[in-house]
Parts: structure tokens; sequence; C-alpha cells
């Protein structure tokens, strides 16, 4: 069973093996599959509807690398610069693909997913470009996110044109979605923010295990705010 909590929850409750989510595609389908699902966004390149990831991740995405022999992933050599890597081939890319062809209904969903390396210790903010259906506009789309987890322990919808910040989910299970209209007429910009090693690993870890044996989901979890500023 996939464990992407928010999205499953139902299915995870019972499950005899949970695959947990990754950081990246945490931090993409979180807003996008409610969209997809909803039909609010276009999916095929051929309606214009090709959606454009942009993710940024602090260096502990990567784990303890000093041994592996990457030299960019020392933070020494990533302080102070800014590079995107996995271009094209990223190990996330099926994962994300999955999650989105599945709220799809089964059909292709049209997407580009770029990651970028932050010199930061902790954090990922993914900015997507999506293209709306006709007649749709960004209050409907922020409508159906604000619905989606309007019963969620750890996601916030923010405001319309307020966008999240790494800094405000930092060592916490919490993940932030902003919703913004596009200067491009029918096209909103998407933003969510999480940490990469809680809900982004081992956080969601935990979450899956409450849901699994029916505890509280915030078992364990409640306790780890934002450590912001």
């Amino acid at each position: 069973m996939y464990g992407l909590c928010e999205l499953a929850a139902d299915k995870i409750a019972g499950a005899r093996i949970i695959a947990n989510p990754g950081c990246y595609p945490t931090s993409v389908q979180l807003p996008l599959v409610p969209l997809i699902a909803n039909d609010l966004i276009e999916t095929s390149a051929a309606n214009g509807g090709h959606i454009v990831i942009d993710a940024k991740s602090g260096i502990s995405g990567a784990g303890r690398t000093t041994g592996k022999g990457k030299e960019h992933l020392l933070f020494a050599e990533a302080s102070g610069s800014f590079l995107a890597y996995g271009v094209g081939h990223h190990r996330h890319m099926p994962e994300i693909e999955q999650g989105l062809v599945d709220a799809n209904g089964g059909a292709a969903v049209d997407f580009s997913f770029t990651p970028h390396l932050l010199p930061m210790t902790r954090g990922i903010l993914s900015t997507m470009y999506v293209k709306m259906k006709p007649g749709v506009d960004v209050e409907q789309l922020h409508t159906a996110l604000t619905a989606q987890y309007a019963s969620s322990k750890f996601v916030d919808v923010l405001p319309i044109g307020k966008t999240p910040a790494t800094g405000w989910v930092r060592g916490s299970n919490r993940s932030q979605i902003g919703v913004a209209a596009d200067r491009a007429d029918g096209r909103a910009i998407l933003i969510c923010a999480i940490d990469n090693l809680v809900k982004g690993a081992s956080g969601a870890a935990v979450q899956n295990m409450n849901l699994q044996f029916g505890w509280p989901e915030e078992t364990g979890l409640d306790n780890f705010e934002p450590m912001f500023p």
C-alpha cells in the first residue's frame, strides 16, 4: 500500500505493508492530486496542460553523504551555490508519475520535474505551474484544496496569494500549500513546503504506523512544532 497519509488514510488503516512516500513526491502530490482528481487542471500537453514542477531541497535530502564521494553534497561545497541535479531522470519521477496518473483515472499526465540543491540543511519547497480547465479560476483551486485538507492534522492551505516558506515547517510534520494566480491568463502557481526529514521521511513513517494500528494520527508527532524563527 502506498502511504501518502492525507490521500489514502482509509486504505492505510489495517494494511500489512506500507510504502513510505518520498520527500519530493509528498511535496508535489499534496497540491496536485486533489486538483487532478477533481478535474480542475489540464493534464495533457495537447491542451496546454504540461505541468512544470520546480523543486528545491536542503542538503540533508541526500542523507549522510560524506562517505559517498559526492563532493557537491558537502556543505562546504554547496554553501553559497545553487544547482539543478538529476535533470530529466531523478529517481522520484516514477513515483510522482504514479500518483498523478492514479489521480487522473489512469490517463497519462504530462509534466516536467527538476530538483535543485539549496545551500541549507533541511526543507523542501516545490513550485508547480499549471493550466486551469476552461471556466476554472484560482478560487476554485483553493476551495478544492481547502476541502481536501479541512480535517488534516498536518496540512495547512494558506490564503490565496500567500506563499509558504521552509522555515515555517522546519522540524515538524506539517506541510503548507499556497495557491496564486499566474500573470498568464488561465494559469496558476502552487507552492508546497515541507521538512524533508520529517514530513518527507520519518514523520510520514510514524504517521503511517499510527494509521495502520488505529492510533491517533498525531501520536508522537504533535509535539514537533516548527522551529521558526
